[in-house]
Order: C-alpha cells, then sequence, then structure tokens
C-alpha cells in the first residue's frame, strides 16, 4: 500500500496505475477471500487506477492457462470482487477470442480483459477484431510450445500456430519480385504453413490433399482439452482462400500427374502414418492403431491396453477415460471452490494433501486402461514442461494404470501377453491401441526426387521420428522464404 502511494505521489493523478492481484492463490497457504477483499481496497485507497487479476502460482498443481482450462474459466473470481471495489478490474486466463472477451464484458465479469499469447499468436488480434474479421485471427491454442516452454529451455519465446512471432525480421512480410509456381502436397499444418507464407509473398500456389485439411490436427481436436485446435486449420483455411490458394481436396496426386504438371517447385508434406512394432499377433483383430482408435472410438471396448507412452499414447488415454467438460466438473476434479470458502480458493477435500506421482490410483471408473512403454522411465518424463504434469496428473486422477520396463510377448485372444519386472502377465484387454510412433510418408518423393524435380520436404515426410507441429509449422514457413 506504502509503495502504490508513493507512486501515486510521484506520478501525479493523471498517470495510470495497474495494480496486480493474486484473487485465486490455489495453494493451501494462500489468502483467504476476506483478506483478499482487504488488499484490494487498501490498493484502491492507496491510489491505483485498475486492479488486474492474478490466478495461481507457479508452485501449485492446478492448471490456469493449458489448453485443458474451459476457456475464460477464472472471470468468476473477478466479478466477485467487483463488488468490493469501485476502480476497474482486468480479468485473465483463457480468453482468446473477441467473441470471449465481449461476452466476459457483457456478463459483468470485468471491466477489461487482460491477454498475452493471443497477442503472440496474432499480432493484429486488434485490428481484426475491430473490423469485424474475427475468422481470420489465428487463436491462440494454449499449447504453450512455442513460448513458455521455450522460455524454460533458455530459447527466444515465439509461437506454435505463428512462427514468425518475435521472428519478424528473420522473416519480413512483403512480395517478392520474381513469382514462382509451387506445388504443395499434403494439407497437414507444415504443408498449410508453406502454402500460407509462400502465397503471403506473392508465390501461385497449388496444393493437393487425399484428404481434407489439417492432418494431425484434425485429430487432436478429437482429444478432451484441445478442441481448440481445429481453430488453427480454420485459420488457415480462412487465409488460404483470401489469398487465392488454388486448393484441391480428396485428390491424391499420383507419379504421371506430377510429371505432367508445371511447377517451379514441388513441396512434399504428406505427412506420416502409424509405425507398427513387430509384435507376435499384431494383426490380431483387436489391435487397432491411434489413428483408427481415435476416428472409430465409439468402438472400443471397456478394457484397453496402450502401447506406447509417448505424446499419442497420452492424447488416447485422455480420450479414453470419462470425461465431464463442464467446468463445474472441471473445479471439482481440480479441487477448486468457486464459492471460495478456503484459503486459497481449494475446496476443503484438497487442502494439505500432496500427489505421489508413483502411486497408481485405484480405479474405479468404467473402463480399465493400461498405459504401457518399454523404457525404464517414469511415463511421460518427456512430455513438455508446462503441460506434462497435467497430464500424467489427469490419467492419475482418472485411475489410467501406468506400467514402465514392459517386454511385449504376443497378443491373441487372451489379451496382451507382456513381461513387467520380471514377471509374465497377461492383460485381459479388449482392445490393443499402438502408439509407438509413426513413419513417413515420402514413398511419392522419393520416386519423384529421382529424375531431377525440383523438390522439398517438410513436417512429418521429412522426419517421423520426435515431430512436433511447432517444428512442422516452422519448417513449413522457412521454406517459404526460401523458394
Amino acid at each position: 500500500k506504502r509503495q502504490v502511494r508513493t507512486v501515486r505521489d510521484v506520478v501525479g493523478d493523471d498517470f495510470i496505475i495497474i495494480y496486480r492481484l493474486s484473487m485465486l492463490d490455489l495453494h493451501e497457504s494462500g489468502s483467504s477471500w476476506k483478506e483478499i477483499e482487504h488488499h484490494a481496497k487498501e490498493i484502491e485507497r492507496a491510489g491505483a487506477s485498475i486492479i488486474s487479476t492474478g490466478i495461481g502460482w507457479h508452485e501449485v498443481r492446478v492448471p490456469t492457462i493449458a489448453s485443458v482450462v474451459p476457456p475464460a474459466a477464472f472471470t468468476w473470481v473477478t466479478k466477485r470482487l467487483k463488488q468490493a471495489v469501485d476502480i476497474p478490474l482486468i480479468t485473465s486466463n483463457r480468453i482468446n477470442s473477441p467473441e470471449l472477451a465481449e461476452q466476459c464484458l457483457q456478463h459483468g465479469d470485468a471491466d477489461m480483459v487482460s491477454m498475452a499469447r493471443p497477442f503472440l499468436a496474432d499480432s493484429e488480434f486488434v485490428y481484426k477484431a475491430a473490423n469485424n474479421q474475427s475468422p481470420l485471427i489465428n487463436k491462440c491454442i494454449a499449447c504453450n510450445q512455442g513460448c513458455l516452454d521455450r522460455v524454460f529451455k533458455g530459447q527466444r519465446a515465439t509461437c506454435m500456430v505463428n512462427p514468425r512471432a518475435a521472428y519478424e525480421i528473420e522473416f519480413p512480410l512483403g512480395k517478392i519480385e520474381n513469382q514462382r509456381t509451387i506445388i504443395i502436397i499434403g494439407l497437414g499444418v507444415a504443408g498449410l504453413s508453406c502454402a500460407y507464407y509462400s502465397a503471403l509473398r506473392g508465390h501461385h500456389v497449388v496444393a493437393y490433399d487425399r484428404g481434407n485439411l489439417g492432418g494431425q490436427f484434425n485429430l487432436a481436436a478429437e482429444i478432451p482439452g484441445k478442441h481448440d485446435y481445429i481453430d488453427t486449420v480454420r485459420y488457415f483455411e480462412a487465409q488460404l482462400s483470401l489469398l487465392g490458394v488454388e486448393v484441391h481436396r480428396n485428390h491424391e496426386v499420383g507419379f504421371e500427374e506430377l510429371r505432367e504438371l508445371y511447377a517451379d517447385a514441388v513441396v512434399f508434406a504428406t505427412g506420416v502414418h502409424p509405425r507398427m512394432p513387430d509384435i507376435e499377433g499384431i494383426d490380431h483383430f483387436s489391435v487397432m492403431d491411434y489413428e483408427t482408435a481415435i476416428t472409430e472410438k465409439s468402438s472400443i471396448g471397456d478394457k484397453v491396453a496402450i502401447i506406447g507412452a509417448v505424446g499419442i499414447g497420452f492424447d488416447v488415454a485422455e480420450m479414453l477415460v470419462p470425461v465431464d467438460e463442464s467446468k463445474e466438473s472441471w473445479y471439482r476434479k481440480w479441487g477448486i471452490d468457486t464459492r471460495y470458502e478456503n484459503r486459497g480458493g481449494l475446496l476443503e477435500a484438497d487442502l494439505g494433501q500432496s500427489v505421489d506421482m508413483e502411486q497408481t490410483v485405484n480405479n474405479e471408473h468404467e473402463r480399465t486402461v493400461y498405459l504401457l512403454q518399454r523404457k525404464q522411465s517414469k511415463p511421460g518424463s518427456h512430455l513438455a514442461r508446462t503441460t506434462g504434469w497435467i497430464r500424467r496428473l489427469s490419467l492419475r486422477k482418472a485411475g489410467v494404470i501406468m506400467l514402465s520396463g514392459v517386454s511385449y510377448q504376443k497378443i491373441d485372444e487372451f489379451g496382451l501377453h507382456i513381461r513387467y519386472h520380471g514377471e509374465a502377465r497377461t492383460l485381459a484387454v479388449d482392445h490393443v491401441i499402438v502408439c509407438a510412433g509413426q513413419a513417413s510418408e515420402d514413398a511419392l518423393y522419393r520416386q519423384l526426387s529421382k529424375i531431377g524435380q525440383p523438390t522439398h520436404v517438410i513436417g512429418g515426410a521429412k522426419k517421423a521420428t520426435e515431430l512436433d507441429a511447432e517444428t512442422a509449422i516452422r519448417q513449413g514457413m522457412e521454406l517459404a522464404y526460401k523458394l
């Protein structure tokens, strides 16, 4: 309070002072609601112009900004404080569109809305919102991959869906002098990125996909907590239409057709297909790859074993466990007390509890899910720093049984036979879902490159191992600036 008053005395009455107040600590030692109100009133009396809402701390194990957090999940806290003070309040966290921001204001949740990552995703967010161009906004999907995850590794912050963010000097906007004809095969996010940036630079772009736009992002959007991923596909689709890119859907280009097409460069962004491990019985009727599992999830039985605890394995496990995606259910799951009767805004049952990440939760759910890996390391240890703990903890809460150091023996009518800690076990499951990595779809690229055509390859078609969307989208942009 003294510091705010001192600043006010120095800057005068016409200077705006915004004070950041943690309104929901989500920690057992956090402030009570009475203390929050008292704090806010004292800051108002001291001369602050505006109070901005802070949610949670890095130390707490409750997600606050990741994609699993429902849209505008914490505006109720700001709305509650509005009854206690007269100065304007700013609300924040997981608000990524003009429509959602307007909804918060119209409902009286706050006087203003704070955004950060959405401006990394699209620096023209405000301009497009003001000009009724919301479909052209590149929305933040709260993945954290390009921003926070990079910062925690000492790298320059950028954005997965907007790789030019913080790289504007290296990749300036502007048309090239010599327009070229670029053919792009495959319109997953790597191909979409390359098509968009190539057209933005003035090239004539013709793009083909054997299905629809989006590739692996269409699968990701089916996973609970990742529904916003489809907005990235829609953004690219809208931009390609605006830029006049010639898009051919449901058109599988063959070698002979490509030989007849004129192009200064052919870009292969044909993606990946699931890799099937060499296990006896891998062709058993109970086995399916992750693509089939996601697209035909209604056919999956009540007892499931997932081979491979990589990111896709976690995706499939999250899809299979029962999920009530209402806000109320999400608050209960993470122990958030929206009545704010306890310190830190936590439910009584969550106060003082810690989670043992090695402990397997007793499974009382309808479906039994095993998540298996050959490596001895903890399942999910490779996941992103800012979101991996959320995914591991979510599956523990859901009763998923995670086993490391597994040796796969065979698959038959009795289930999946494994060796675990040196002992033979049979997991009597209805289905075995394979999430054991991916292989590049590069046959057409290799065939065409042999006859001297000017070819390029990006994304999963270039390297399937350790592929991530940030790399794929960035490769698409970087190649567009080289063509």
